[in-house]
């Protein structure tokens, strides 16, 4: 173990052109270095220090070696061994399988805002059964993020990711199988208690594989899955729930939407497999003390990146972080893990809690938990509520031709107005209407889709204007987009609304991913996400519930108080300190 307050970098002393040992000479070939036998270099001696600095497996000594160019290092920190094992292949690859994690778990959360119009009849859905047909499954994620945050802190990021992603997967399958509006709840609050932990996970998990340089970049990169997640879930039901495939019988029935949400479960299947093949993360392995397992995934790095020898990788040793080290869960160092893993991870859970509400890392976990309420209050908010917006404004044209314009408020007056009157007559399925229009489609994927160019901004501009400047400036926007709803007369008007909040609001999520997944230490880094992302669901609950029931009731409300949650918060970053291009702690 090298300790904190080493001198630092010293040269390798090398041979010159007469074979006497110089020291300082910039560049030294590594085989030289290698030789046996006292060989001759260069015609010249072979010194007993020379010999010492053999590199095969040369021993921590307390002192880090290094040359420019070349370099031969015996102990790096973190941030230099990632540096060191390049950067190419096995990050793109990290990049996909990290970023269909995020893309399947926002396809499991949006489906349900394309299958409730769909499924309004099998499920005999009015506007508050919707609310929490959509809220259910963050409920679920609520219950699941703390436990599999906390997990992932203690047995490690890869194996929890396996078995959440393979157990969504199942329970999405499950579901499309259930008869009934009680069923299906049940196996939506599943599906999101699995789904819990991916979000908080897997931003860990790829965070601490970037070097700080392309930190910003990269999470930006993973965060524009979530749009191609959106793309992916609007096409497949564009192409899937119109149709009139399935089966149907007086006991059994699996319509088009039912198919559409078992196609869903495809990513987080193929996630499963693909995971298998990482490794764990270096960085967590390095707060568990296992440094020679780290070191073995900086060289795995180093030979998919460069296409060289293992055994080429240019450091021989990691600095230990004593600061981290200290930080470190108690009880993962007591006992055997494997005899006790039960209390292991009841005790890390309960410890990485406590740690995260005692100073100094309770001011960031406040600061952090509210931003994500109120973010996600208006995200999910008016999100999840567009393709049902643009079918109302659908019904409403049809009813009058297209001939009158009418506000957001007033088109809910009238579909509201329109169900009590159907519901007062009798509850018939001749008086029940599941279709939905192609335009209502094409207007969904508009809308998502206009969030790929402020992805593409996001990816080019986070580590040059920096985190902040993105959740300010996409918090702001989002904001003024949530007031102006309340004035637009027709359905054109809804639609660009519509798409700019949606381009606007997705670089500050992607900002929002970036800053919170870095403010927190390596130790603590999944659980302290794991409780922003419960705040985020209990924003998504209350989006889906309480303003679905307010743009019912007290229209137009719920578009101001979008508005000033998302101001307010998006504000609160700036208490928060600058990551940009900085070292994960």
């Amino acid at each position: 173990m090298v300790a904190e307050d080493d001198p630092g970098p010293k040269p390798i002393n090398q041979t010159g052109h007469n074979g006497d040992v110089k020291s300082g000479s910039p560049e030294f070939p590594r085989n030289y270095l290698q030789t046996k036998d006292h060989e001759q270099l260069n015609n010249g001696k072979v010194t007993t220090e020379t010999i010492d600095l053999q590199v095969k497996d040369p021993p921590t000594n307390g002192k880090l070696e290094t040359l420019e160019n070349g370099q031969i290092y015996e102990a790096v920190d973190f941030e230099k061994a990632i540096e060191l094992a390049g950067y190419g292949k096995f990050h793109y690859f990290l990049l996909v399988i990290c970023g269909f994690v995020s893309t399947s778990e926002e396809m499991d959360v949006i489906s349900m805002s394309f299958i409730l119009p769909s499924a309004q009849c099998d499920l005999s859905l009015d506007t508050h059964s919707k609310g929490w047909l959509n809220s259910i499954i963050f409920i679920g994620m609520m219950a699941g993020a703390y436990m599999w945050g906390s997990l992932a802190d203690t047995l490690g990021r890869r194996k929890v990711l396996i078995v959440i992603s393979f157990t969504n997967a199942v329970c999405i399958v499950a579901s499309t199988f259930a008869q009934s509006y009680g069923i299906f709840m049940l196996f939506r609050f599943l599906n999101g208690a699995a789904l819990g932990g991916s979000g908080p996970v897997i931003w860990s998990y790829f965070a601490e594989f970037q070097p700080k340089l392309k930190r910003g970049s990269m999470l930006s990169s993973m965060a524009a899955f979530w749009t191609l997640g959106n793309l992916f879930v609007a096409s497949l039901a564009w192409i899937i729930i119109p149709q009139t495939i399935g089966h149907h019988s007086e006991y059994f029935t699996y319509k088009s939407w039912q198919i559409f949400l078992a196609l869903c479960s495809i990513p987080s299947f193929i996630v499963a497999v693909l995971l298998l093949y990482l490794p764990e993360s270096p960085k967590f392995l390095i707060t568990q003390n296992e440094h020679d397992k780290a070191l073995k995934v900086f060289r795995r790095i180093y030979k998919t990146n460069t296409g060289k020898d293992q055994a080429t990788y240019p450091a021989r040793s990691l600095i230990i972080d004593t600061k981290s080290n200290n930080n470190k869960i108690s009880s993962v160092c007591e006992g055997n893990v494997k005899t006790d893993l039960c209390k292991l991870m009841l005790g890390g859970i309960i410890e990485n809690t406590r740690q995260l509400f005692i100073p100094p890392i309770l001011r960031y976990t406040l600061i952090s938990v509210t931003i994500n309420l109120t973010f996600h209050i208006g995200y999910y908010g008016l999100m999840m509520w567009f393709p049902e917006l643009f079918n109302r404004f659908d019904e409403y044209s049809k009813a009058h031709n297209g001939l009158q314009n009418a506000t957001v408020c007033q088109v809910t007056q009238y579909i509201t107005s329109v169900n009590t009157d159907i519901k007062s007559i009798s509850i018939q399925d001749s008086f029940c209407n599941n279709s939905i229009a192609g335009g209502v489609f094409l207007e969904s994927f508009i809308t998502v889709a206009a969030a790929l160019p402020s992805n593409i901004l996001a990816v080019i501009g986070m580590d040059k204007l920096g985190r902040k400047f993105f959740l300010v400036f996409s918090t702001i926007s989002s904001g003024t987009c949530a007031i102006v709803m309340s004035f637009i007369v027709n359905k054109t008007q809804n639609l660009i609304v519509s798409a700019t909040f949606s381009s606007v609001i997705s670089c500050g999520n992607a900002a929002l991913d970036c800053l919170i997944t870095e403010i927190f230490p390596t130790n603590l880094r999944a659980t302290g996400v794991a409780i922003s992302m419960v705040a985020a669901r209990f924003g998504g609950i209350i989006g889906n519930i309480v303003i679905a029931t307010l743009l019912d009731l007290y229209c137009p409300a719920p578009t101001f108080i979008v508005a000033f949650l998302l101001i307010s918060g998006g504000l609160m970053c700036l208490f928060l300190p600058n990551t940009t291009r900085e070292p994960l702690t």
